[in-house]
């Protein structure tokens, strides 16, 4: 993944710090790839596990102040790689701007160890999560460096990018009511489930995103290789449900499953990359999982 040094990046888009203050807390093992089992199965509100790890009611962030101020333009990422999370950002944002009438703006709030949000408390277990109670998207970096590896993930931009995109989908679909219709009907599970093809529904957009940031010469992201497609498709494989349960339990079953399988996730991000069309992902309509 390629960045336009000369873009202008609104590091307005971030809240919070780059996880410079203390160093990051990896998690080793099993032990780790249970607790992102745990938060996968939460999705997009995670408040179940927050309020449990917290013991106490949390009081939502207030992401004012930010360590990504001096992200000012493309070239930056070159001397801050921390700056690629503006650059993530602003990029998929502009996009939505554009593809979605009355879309809000929002931010990647990035944490250090552990942050109160909307939906609870969160550590750094919790991995990449959206909150829809205060409309943020929530951030350890080291899930990039220790979690997601520990998955089998290959890594890279691309994959970052990708679970970033992915998160801000589940923005547009709280947005569009999409997700209030289906917490109103409870946490279900199975390869069908309403669950599963919200998070589906999210990969596309994410795909969409990728089409898209691919196709702007002019925009932060200059280039989109077939090496970075790979490599979201690889994210989005070993966050498959199938393959988690098979590291930490050594069986399937898929009537468990909350996000659906890595085939599943793998076809859903490769058809919004292919169609570049959100009106594409409609993963709720009759027969739509096959």
């Amino acid at each position: 993944m390629q960045y336009n040094s000369g873009a202008q990046l609104d590091p307005s888009q971030m809240g919070g710090g780059g996880g410079r203050r203390g160093g990051a807390v990896a998690v080793g093992g099993g032990a780790s790839i249970l607790v992102i089992l745990v938060a996968l199965v939460l999705g997009f509100d995670p408040g179940a596990l927050l309020g449990a790890v917290s013991g106490a009611p949390a009081a939502p962030a207030t992401p004012t102040s930010s360590d990504y101020a001096h992200c000012r333009t493309g070239a930056d990422i070159a001397a801050d790689p921390d700056c690629r999370y503006v650059a993530y950002t602003n990029s998929i944002q502009s996009y939505w701007q554009q593809a979605l009438p009355g879309y809000e703006v929002t931010k990647t709030v990035t944490f250090n160890r552990a942050i109160s949000t909307g939906c609870g408390q969160a550590t750094a277990d919790v991995g990449p999560f959206y909150c829809p109670a205060d409309h943020l998207v929530y951030l350890d970096t080291s899930f990039f460096a220790t979690q997601l590896p520990q998955l089998g993930a290959h890594g890279g931009d691309a994959a970052e990018a990708y679970v970033i995109a992915h998160e801000y989908g589940h923005h547009i679909q709280n947005l569009t009511g999409v997700m209030s219709k289906v917490q109103s009907g409870g946490q279900r599970t199975g390869a069908s489930s309403p669950q599963v093809r919200l998070e589906l529904q999210a990969d596309c957009y994410a795909g969409v995103w990728l089409r898209y940031a691919s196709g702007d010469p002019t925009g932060i992201i200059t280039s989109v290789t077939q090496d970075d497609i790979d490599r979201a498709v690889d994210a989005a494989e070993v966050v498959g449900d199938d393959h988690i349960q098979r590291m930490s339990a050594g069986r399937v079953d898929s009537s468990q499953w909350t996000h659906g399988s890595s085939q599943m996730r793998k076809k859903w991000l490769s058809q919004g990359f292919t169609t570049g069309d959100p009106n594409q992902c409609n993963t709720f309509a009759a027969g739509a999982l096959g």
